[in-house]
């Protein structure tokens, strides 16, 4: 997938180094784990094989490598719900989106460029009728993309973390789009 600036494309195996300094950051896994590094073999072992695990099923889900002038920024995904983290009552009918991006990147409208290419390839691609994405309250520049990506928001919920991170009280946010206000956008 291209954009005005980017390039999306399948991850591969030659992208661990890439991912192992992406987690490495500790602003960017501030509102996932309170800033811990993922350790390399844990992203060698199970986060990359399941991420190339959804090319299998051919290319309509799955995550992207998102880049700029041939340098990797992070990824994106667009995925069913993997059912992951503790049950809450909160409707996660169709299809997750999400990014990770390098600090470097932040601010400079990537991955609201990213997002709204995949929105797009939800909607006329692949057919979906609904598109989410969730964040922590507190996480406001994912809010900000969220919003700038043409999600709304629709739920606030408190999930019960196993293991916490800072904020969390505040609870979780979603925002969506269904297929019938994208065609009203569009």
């Amino acid at each position: 997938m291209k954009t005005e600036r980017l390039n999306l494309r399948q991850l591969t195996a030659d992208d661990l180094d890439n991912l192992v300094s992406l987690d490495s950051d500790p602003e960017v896994m501030r509102y996932l784990n309170g800033g811990h590094p993922t350790p390399l073999a844990e992203i060698r072992d199970s986060a990359l094989p399941r991420i190339l695990a959804y090319y299998d099923r051919g290319t309509d889900y799955g995550y992207w490598a998102v880049e700029a002038a041939g340098e990797f920024l992070g990824w994106a995904f667009f995925r069913p719900h993997r059912g992951d983290g503790p049950p809450v009552d909160v409707d996660r009918s169709g299809i997750e989106i999400g990014y990770r991006l390098k600090r470097s990147a932040w601010g400079k409208g990537y991955a609201t460029e990213a997002c709204r290419a995949l929105i797009a390839h939800g909607f006329d691609v692949v057919s979906v009728d609904r598109v989410f994405a969730e964040t922590m309250v507190i996480n406001a520049g994912s809010r900000r993309v969220m919003e700038k990506s043409g999600l709304r928001h629709v739920a606030t919920f408190f999930p019960d973390w196993p293991d916490p991170v800072p904020g969390d009280e505040h609870g979780e946010v979603q925002y969506a789009l269904t297929a019938a206000e994208w065609a009203t956008t569009t």
